[in-house]
């Protein structure tokens, strides 16, 4: 089921449509193609007038996807970044006020890196999770530090099963976000960020350029049959 409704975003949007859309066309990002067709899954997953909760929304990028539902927010507004000026929530996420079983999709983006006590505010989403809907969560294994100093951990797809395990949560389902040339095309990005002076302009060119190759081919047929991940998502039931 998951699959196929990846299959028909895709056919919806085209790739190169959703990376142009999100990142214009000098840039390619693949990991926030994959994330954005996540997204839109996690929203086409449940109907119309379902409530659901943006868990450490920030500026609530993924509100679009949820407009046929009710969408609310939550964040605790630390980080100096942009934040939406209605955040419904602003709270610890291990302590969001409100009742037991409230909502009926829980979204979880790049968010587990940032918790210093991450199976605290696990068990908080399943509480307010109605019994038997789900948690859709991502989060880095390979990235640099940011939003600092709220950057605590990465994550293997062994440790991610044991974090929810241990806040309740069945039916754990974790996958690649992007294949591996996806990390390989962010590691290119970062190379060619840090080689500064005229005499790597050439090299800098190339490293954009294959990465920029590394990131469509990404796009087009995530690998995951080899190396690693820049992000895993994850999929549980309360």
């Amino acid at each position: 089921m998951w699959g196929r409704r990846l299959l028909l975003t895709q056919k919806r949007e085209p790739t190169l449509v959703v990376a142009q859309r999100v990142y214009g066309q000098a840039m390619l990002n693949s990991s926030r193609v994959h994330l954005e067709r996540f997204v839109q899954i996690a929203a086409a997953s449940i109907g119309d007038d379902a409530l659901v909760l943006d868990a450490g929304a920030g500026n609530a990028l993924y509100r679009e996807h949820f407009a046929h539902t009710r969408y609310e927010t939550a964040d605790f507004k630390q980080v100096n970044k942009d934040y939406a000026s209605d955040i419904t929530y602003v709270c610890d996420l291990a302590a969001i006020p409100t009742e037991d079983d409230r909502f009926d999709l829980v979204l979880l983006s790049q968010v587990l890196e940032h918790l210093p006590e991450p199976v605290e505010v696990l068990s908080e989403m399943r509480r307010v999770l109605k019994p038997g809907q789900q948690i859709w969560a991502s989060t880095p294994l390979f990235y640099e530090e940011h939003e600092v100093p709220y950057d605590f951990y990465r994550y293997t797809q062994f440790g991610l099963q044991h974090i929810f395990e241990r806040a309740g949560f069945t039916d754990i389902r974790v996958e690649w976000l992007e294949g591996y040339l996806g990390t390989v095309s962010y590691q290119l990005s970062v190379a060619a960020q840090a080689l500064r002076g005229l005499r790597w302009l050439p090299v800098r060119r190339a490293l954009r350029a294959v990465g920029w190759l590394a990131a469509r081919s990404d796009m087009r047929r995530a690998r995951t049959d080899i190396g690693h991940p820049k992000n895993y998502t994850i999929v549980a039931t309360a």
